[in-house]
């Protein structure tokens, strides 16, 4: 799979991860030591998880239910842990 590739007009899978990561990273910032809920669509949440591990992948992504909802655990801009919490 390309993640560079986009079709006209669309979002890359690179675009959009980097966008994520960026309101991440500044929600980690603003809001360190807090708990933060975050409601976002599958393919943006999965491509988060998959920049802090390759194994948040197509097939992980495959396997999601609609709706489900997992708990991400940070220590400063590191992710920690991954639970689901609900599906």
């Amino acid at each position: 799979m390309d993640f560079k590739r986009s079709l006209n007009g669309g979002e890359s899978n690179y675009t959009a991860q980097k966008r994520g990561l960026e309101a991440i990273n500044n929600l980690l910032k603003n809001y360190s030591g807090k708990n933060i809920v975050i409601g976002t669509h599958g393919n943006l949440m999965v491509l988060i998880m998959n920049y802090f591990d390759q194994k948040y992948d197509f097939n992980f992504w495959n396997e999601l239910a609609m709706p489900d909802i997992y708990k991400l655990t940070f220590e400063g801009e590191s992710l920690v842990e991954v639970k689901r919490i609900w599906n």
